[in-house]
């Protein structure tokens, strides 16, 4: 049984030491236990189902609309420029797409691949350009960092974990093994969301230096994130204690913001 646990545990370092991955800018290692092809190709699927639903208002023409071609264009063109004088113009092959959706939500998203969607009730706080270019910048950031494979990847790795915990404790008491269990389950979840926390603040930096690239003054960036917050405020939606949280806190983001400014300033052209 020991013998079990401990190849499970070498099979686990194992994995995440060849699985790794490296986010471009930011130089950080991520692990990498999924097929991003196979995940941008099932993005691509679900995109087009949901432009197609008969339920989702895609609006085309309009002013807003053209604002949103016009903002990802000028994004999508600045990021690719940078990936390939950077050396991973071959890790990405993006197809990239930009919808605005009739929706109240107030919300955009990227999917892997760049597929990207915002909604009209987000535009109120984005306000004007530069906004909506803090917006997209920090979406495209997430596809352009891989966070969905990695928080695929930190699941798996989750999952086997628990695994091991359950076999290791097989001769336990039922109740020791219920405690142990529950512990463990706890400490990933804590971790996953410390994970995606830190995926946030990340899609932030990069977003900040995309907007920057493709000739948004970064400085707009803060403004937006503080209507944002003032918008939370008005729903009165109670946020949760950050720790327990996929997103930092309101007041944590808009200081680390300020901070990672000037790094931005320095890929700014007008």
């Amino acid at each position: 049984m020991k013998a079990m646990v401990k190849r499970t545990c070498w099979l686990l370092i194992f994995g995440i030491v060849v699985s790794c991955a490296t986010v471009p800018l930011t130089g950080r290692r991520q692990l990498s236990l999924v097929n991003e092809a196979e995940i941008q190709q099932q993005a691509a699927l679900v995109y087009q189902d949901l432009l197609s639903d008969s339920k989702t208002k895609v609006i085309k023409g309009n002013s807003n609309a053209q604002l949103v071609q016009r903002v990802g264009k000028n994004i999508a063109g600045a990021v690719t420029r940078f990936l390939q004088e950077n050396g991973y113009g071959d890790q990405y092959d993006f197809n990239w797409e930009f919808n605005l959706i009739q929706e109240d939500q107030i919300n955009a998203w990227c999917m892997p691949g760049g597929k990207v969607a915002v909604y009209t009730g987000i535009l109120p706080i984005t306000k004007n350009e530069a906004g909506l270019a803090t917006v997209m910048g920090h979406e495209v950031a997430h596809a352009i960092a891989k966070h969905s494979a990695e928080r695929m990847s930190q699941s798996i790795i989750a999952q086997a974990g628990g695994v091991a915990v359950d076999v290791a404790t097989a001769e336990k008491s039922n109740t020791t093994r219920a405690v142990l269990n529950t512990a463990y389950g706890l400490g990933g979840q804590l971790a996953l969301l410390s994970y995606s926390r830190n995926q946030e603040s990340e899609a932030d930096r990069l977003g900040l230096v995309f907007m920057a690239m493709a000739g948004y003054n970064p400085n707009e960036a803060v403004g937006f994130w503080e209507r944002m917050a003032q918008a939370k405020q008005s729903q009165g939606g109670g946020a949760p204690p950050e720790f327990l949280s996929t997103h930092p806190s309101d007041a944590r983001r808009i200081s680390n913001i300020q901070k990672l400014i000037p790094e931005a300033m320095g890929y700014y052209k007008k």
